[in-house]
């Protein structure tokens, strides 16, 4: 009965966040940091266990982070996968694990009905402490990268999206593909996945987040009952800086399909940057607010030249990509880059007018609230802002930071971040003759 109570409670609309989530922080004595908050209204918890260990640490073993975290579930401690799952089953709760550029984590979504919690987080700090890497699991789990990467060899996107990071970041941690290369899967050892796993999973490179119906009290036991079977070890030293490739750069990778996949851009901002507000607020306008966006406009609406136009800010620990992306016809390439191009510079010249700047502010601010309306939505921006140590205020302060950005601050950043002379170009499609 209370497995069925469960699944009714998840389909039912959770509560509302409030706009003003109150964000508590303290550190474990094992030297965690944890970011809380308290919601009431249904009887549920969202944890959170996040390290730097993404794809940025992989050092030359391109695709160990994932690999890494793929396995931390297959078995741990006298349990194997079946059994790991069905103990979260039989409480109703979900379990995840997962890795990205900049960290590595793991996700608990469960009941706070003492029997239940108990055991589903009981389950989780064993996973977190005593991860078996079974040679058999190793091998399945390496398998399934290689096949997968294999498949990407026939996807002119992942093809697109390969070559794009390697032109804006060189011989930088963020270059390689997060699943790494045939070649690099291919090479991984079970010993190099015990090595990563023992450096990276510490307690001192930990941030635990909590966000659901758990007392201050409750909050503080459980995240150091998550930590207390971990070395505490050291965190890693920080990611080396991104530099601006010295030159702009034109690639294209021939491939058999009607349509080229293009690619436009350099490193852009991170996520304590200065210009931050101004860059977002600016590229929602460009390329970020979908069939409003100028770039949409400009390549779709007037002149069809492709189904869809867009740009996006990436923003990471150390600058991520600005990239703006179309798909076009082969033989319409051309002309959908000079579009592109032209959009791009009238727009970081000229800058967005005074109601295209309200209508992005009203547009940005009157749905934020809705990203966060409920904890497991929540618990990822708390998540965010305890990972890349944000203020704990920035959801407080999001529309307040969101309205003091103006036109002159706009193209102001748009002109220092985005060179147009160094930009990186990448389509990858069949050449029109």
């Amino acid at each position: 009965m209370r497995v069925l109570f469960f699944s009714i409670i998840i389909l039912m609309v959770s509560q509302t966040a409030s706009a003003a989530a109150k964000i508590e922080h303290w550190q474990t004595p094992q030297g965690s940091r944890v970011y809380y908050v308290r919601t009431e209204g249904l009887p549920m918890v969202d944890v959170q266990v996040l390290f730097d260990a993404g794809s940025a640490r992989d050092g030359e073993k391109f695709g160990l982070s994932a690999l890494t975290a793929g396995l931390l579930d297959t078995g741990a401690d006298g349990w194997d996968a079946d059994t790991i799952a069905d103990r979260f089953e039989s409480v109703g709760a979900n379990f995840g694990a997962g890795s990205s550029i900049d960290n590595a984590s793991v996700s608990l979504r469960t009941l706070t009905d003492k029997p239940l919690f108990d055991k589903a987080l009981a389950t989780m700090q064993v996973i977190l402490a005593k991860p078996r890497f079974a040679a058999a699991d190793f091998e399945r789990e390496k398998n399934r990268t290689l096949a997968g990467l294999k498949q990407e060899e026939e996807s002119p996107g992942d093809l697109a999206k390969i070559a794009f990071y390697q032109a804006l970041y060189g011989n930088h941690p963020y270059a390689h593909p997060d699943s790494g290369t045939l070649k690099t899967v291919a090479a991984l050892t079970r010993d190099d996945v015990q090595q990563f796993y023992q450096q990276y999973y510490v307690a001192a490179n930990a941030v635990i987040v909590i966000v659901g119906d758990l007392s201050k009290a409750q909050a503080e036991q459980t995240a150091e009952s998550l930590v207390k079977n971990l070395p505490i070890g050291t965190k890693p030293p920080a990611l080396p800086d991104v530099a601006l490739p010295t030159k702009g750069t034109e690639q294209h990778i021939e491939f058999p399909s009607t349509q080229t996949h293009v690619l436009v851009g350099l490193p852009g901002t991170y996520r304590k940057d200065p210009d931050y507000f101004s860059l977002y607020v600016g590229n929602h306008i460009l390329g970020g607010g979908g069939l409003v966006s100028k770039l949409f406009d400009e390549v779709r609406e007037k002149r069809g030249l492709a189904y869809s136009a867009s740009s996006a800010f990436v923003p990471l620990l150390r600058p991520g990509p600005f990239l703006v992306s179309l798909q076009t016809r082969n033989d319409q390439t051309p002309e959908a880059l000079k579009v592109l191009h032209k959009t791009l510079a009238d727009f970081i010249a000229q800058g967005p007018s005074e109601t295209e700047l309200k209508a992005a502010k009203q547009n940005i601010t009157g749905g934020f609230a809705m990203r966060f309306d409920n904890n497991k939505k929540l618990s990822t921006y708390v998540g965010m802002i305890g990972f890349y140590e944000l203020p704990l205020d920035y959801l407080d302060t999001f529309q307040a930071n969101i309205d003091k950005v103006t036109i002159a601050s706009i193209t102001d950043a748009l002109k220092r971040r985005v060179p147009l002379p160094l930009l990186q170009t990448v389509t990858v499609g069949k050449r029109a003759k």
